[in-house]
């Protein structure tokens, strides 16, 4: 069996950045940064072209770029919450292939809510719209999210891994969501430093990071576990400080869907709320359904959903190389979890490829056999990743008629 906390293989001593231990939290920021700055000047480089095509392709079509990116779809939702608490629910075109049933209560309730929370505080202190207060803070959060994936893969591999794996972030083919007012760049930044503090055993710092993440969003339950099974494991050694990380980390998860069950007065009211979404976990019976429609049986396939479906399908085949590589544990269990409550969902299909776009463990095995590569090819790999995202987002936002 892997070890749970560290990787195979160990980075180099040469190789890691000096340990901060000792030093002021001013300069321990700064070297870190200075560590980290490939990867977050590549990870800008690969956004900010994706941003200018966007821009051109919206001057085109003479639509503006800025309520597309922070007034869209779900930003509604989130914006409705910040605004008036839930209950509130804004009005728009559901989309293809996507049919609400009746409701048990107000459906925003189906959304998690530290992300309208830090808009409203922040808001309340800023000038500007709580809509640009939104999308701000989803920026400055991808860019923190980029960091947590390049500390991750630098950990366990080494600094170019990390940089590589940050910049593969960056271009995947939904990566336009991660400069929208959504909650996908807040939740990876959550979960990758949760899980690089679980790594480093900073249990304290590991739980109170999932207990953000688990309110965040759905999917938080995965961070959650990962610390869970890692902290129980590493208790097992007799480590106090993991078994409480262990039992907090569920906390905020557990906390918000407890609280919907109180609000609606039923145990099951939070699951209720995602059955009037048409959200119910079937072990995977409708993703394989729509899998063979999308890709085999549609005579007029629409390009987004082929996306969609062939990101679900390269995810899973990374998961086995993950498998394969014997990544540690806790990377594992986080990316296991988050394949199975996305892949298991009977719910709406054409926003799965965002719901994985936290899976960053999942890109280990692309960016360890980019390094490997020569330049030359490596080069060419990341480059055509970062115009297809550029041209795949604004497919997304352009011509797809629905939510991303």
């Amino acid at each position: 069996m892997p070890p749970v906390l560290t990787a195979r293989p160990t980075v180099p001593a040469s190789r890691r950045p000096p340990s901060p231990r000792g030093e002021g939290l001013p300069k321990r920021v700064r070297g870190t940064l200075r560590h980290a700055a490939p990867a977050l000047l590549g990870y800008l480089a690969v956004r900010l072209l994706a941003l200018a095509v966007l821009i051109r392709w919206t001057h085109l079509k003479g639509h503006g770029v800025w309520p597309l990116l922070a007034t869209g779809w779900d930003s509604r939702w989130y914006l409705g919450i910040a605004d008036g608490g839930y209950g509130f629910e804004p009005e728009l075109d559901p989309g293809p292939d996507f049919g609400p049933g009746a409701s048990v209560g107000p459906r925003n309730l189906a959304f998690f809510p530290l992300y309208p929370a830090l808009v409203k505080a922040v808001a309340a202190v800023t000038p500007g719209s709580r809509a640009s207060v939104g999308l701000v803070l989803a920026v400055l959060c991808s860019l923190l999210a980029a960091w947590g994936i390049f500390a991750v893969g630098d950990r366990l591999y080494g600094r170019r891994v990390g940089t590589v794996l940050a910049v593969l972030w960056g271009s995947l083919p939904v990566a336009a969501v991660q400069w929208m007012g959504y909650t996908e760049s807040l939740f990876t930044a959550l979960a990758a430093w949760a899980l690089y503090a679980a790594m480093d055993r900073r249990w304290a710092w590991a739980a109170g990071l999932a207990v953000a993440a688990g309110l965040t969003r759905p999917t938080g339950i995965a961070v959650a576990v990962a610390v869970t099974v890692a902290g129980l494991l590493a208790a097992r050694r007799g480590s106090r400080p993991a078994l409480a990380a262990a039992l907090v980390a569920p906390l905020g998860w557990l906390g918000y869907v407890g609280w919907v069950g109180l609000h609606l007065g039923r145990w099951d009211g939070y699951f209720a709320v995602q059955k009037a979404w048409s959200n119910e976990w079937d072990g995977g019976s409708v993703t394989l359904r729509k899998l063979r429609v999308h890709l085999v049986y549609a005579e007029e396939p629409k390009l987004f959903l082929v996306m969609v479906s062939l990101v679900l399908i390269v995810s899973a085949a990374l998961f086995a190389l993950c498998l394969a590589d014997r990544q540690p544990v806790l990377l594992l269990v986080f990316s296991g979890v988050l394949l199975l409550v996305v892949l298991g969902s009977g719910g709406v299909y054409f926003p799965r490829a965002r719901f994985l776009m936290p899976g960053f463990p999942l890109l280990l095995p692309l960016a360890l056999a980019i390094c490997r590569a020569r330049r030359r090819v490596a080069a060419l790999v990341l480059v055509g990743a970062a115009l297809s995202s550029a041209w795949l987002g604004g497919h997304m936002l352009l011509v797809w008629h629905g939510p991303p």
